[in-house]
């Protein structure tokens, strides 16, 4: 054989190896995945939640309201769940009884758990107690034993469906491929406007927002589209007070056309940092609709982009943190009564004072952090996080491979940084499901908690 021939022949070889283990790579599917969704449209009128001055009970649907769950395992046998959900948020009693049944029937540890709400502002009130006499807030507009007794009925139907499909998907796992991308959300426009007379709920266009779309593609060994989960870091508030009727705000409009495009696959919405961030413009029907539609095209030309593949293992990391609460002195509190944004607070603690009571120092919040092989982080913050957050995460954990949520597992007021503290604005109003006003250190805490679980969970963290 000539030395000509023997080149070309080990070439040709090495030309043929090289392809059939980039198609071996292209085609090796390395996870198991699980879906199921539930309708959770109230079938009665309720009262609503996130406007307080709206007392008026939903006057039948303008669109439904859905609960979704995605269930992974990778090659090693190592499970997570997703479950999310179109309401003004998860809270503690409510989150604390679907993880703890589904742990209990699943086997799953709780840290390989992660519910998102939406926090669409056109749902049912959510509780945060079972007992109506417990109820510090709401005091300009009590609800009522038979509302209560509704929304205890719905919050009950609510839990046992987001259990009943959490538990679903664990049972039908199929092989799937993931790979993920980013695209842009044109309508995130900060609210924090600059005023003489201080920090409003208004537009702020110089107002630092996150655009980013993250979109997750799941599918079948053949290609086809199963699922696509996406986010947008943006309030689901279009439609204002006046609206009431129960609607999925754009997050919902935008899952429609998407399945209908791709049969048979399941749109799931998770919302990013949105604290301090409105859809632009709003309050009418029309426009969170455009608004859906916009963000489904966005997605939509995601997923015809190559996207980045994402492997396993899977590994889930979860912390309770001792959020610091500032310590005041009753004059100090009394001089917050006339403040907008604080007298919430100021009228229950002075309450709580006059009861006898001691002001709590801190709030217990769940943070999560998921990590998939190398190439995605996704961090699951608790609250109402202020767009502050992504930055801190990225200078934490480094910017590439990276997908921040907020409204994660329980959402208890709004997670304000120190500058947003420092400024002022409604977005320093502390808890709404309890008593009390962050400290600055807040944001310390938490970033030093999602560095430690990306360190255990095994994320390249940037060099110092």
């Amino acid at each position: 054989m000539t030395k000509r021939r023997l080149t070309f022949l080990l070439g040709t070889m090495l030309l043929a190896s090289s392809a059939s283990q980039a198609w071996a790579q292209q085609t090796d599917v390395g996870w198991q995945v699980g879906l199921a969704m539930a309708r959770i449209t109230p079938d009665k009128p309720i009262r609503m939640a996130g406007y307080s001055n709206r007392t008026q009970l939903s006057q039948s649907a303008s669109s439904d309201l859905y609960a979704k769950a995605m269930a992974l395992e990778d090659r090693n046998g190592n499970r997570a769940l997703l479950i999310t959900a179109d309401t003004i948020g998860f809270t503690q009693r409510l989150s604390g009884r679907i993880c703890k049944r589904l742990q209990i029937s699943t086997g799953l540890e709780r840290k390989s758990i992660l519910l998102n709400a939406s926090h669409t502002h056109c749902g049912p009130v959510i509780l945060a107690v079972d007992d109506p006499s417990l109820v510090e807030e709401d005091l300009d507009h009590p609800l009522g034993e038979a509302q209560w007794k509704r929304l205890l009925e719905y919050n009950q139907e609510l839990e046992d469906d987001l259990v009943r499909i959490g538990q679903e998907v664990l049972k039908n796992l199929k092989p799937a491929r993931l790979s993920w991308g980013a695209g842009v959300a044109q309508f995130v426009m900060n609210r924090r406007e600059f005023t003489e007379r201080g920090i409003i709920l208004g537009v702020n266009p110089r107002g630092s927002v996150d655009r980013t779309v993250p979109v997750l593609r799941v599918e079948a060994p053949g290609g086809d589209l199963r699922a696509v989960l996406f986010g947008a870091a943006c309030h689901c508030t279009t439609l204002d007070q006046n609206h009431v009727r129960i609607d999925g705000e754009y997050a919902g409009y935008m899952r429609n056309p998407l399945e209908h495009k791709f049969p048979g696959a399941q749109a799931m919405f998770i919302t990013g940092c949105a604290g301090d961030a409105n859809p632009y413009p709003r309050r009418t029907l029309a426009l969170a609709q455009q608004h859906g539609r916009n963000l489904g095209a966005e997605v939509e030309r995601v997923l015809g982009e190559k996207l980045k593949p994402v492997r396993g293992p899977i590994r889930t990391e979860f912390r309770l943190l001792d959020l610091p609460l500032q310590k005041l002195r009753r004059q100090e509190i009394e001089a917050l009564a006339t403040s907008e944004d604080q007298s919430f607070f100021a009228k229950n603690a002075l309450k709580s004072l006059d009861q006898g009571k001691t002001l709590p120092e801190h709030y217990t919040a769940p943070f999560a952090l998921w990590q998939f092989g190398q190439d995605l982080t996704l961090v699951g913050y608790s609250g109402e996080p202020v767009v502050d957050y992504v930055a801190m995460a990225e200078k934490a954990l480094g910017p590439l491979n990276l997908w921040v949520a907020g409204y994660c597992n329980d959402v208890y007021g709004y997670l304000p940084s120190a500058r947003v503290l420092a400024e002022g604005g409604y977005e320093t109003r502390g808890l709404y499901v309890g008593i009390g006003l962050f400290a600055p250190e807040l944001q310390n805490v938490v970033v030093q908690a999602i560095t430690e679980m990306a360190l255990i969970a095994g994320r390249r963290m940037p060099a110092k």
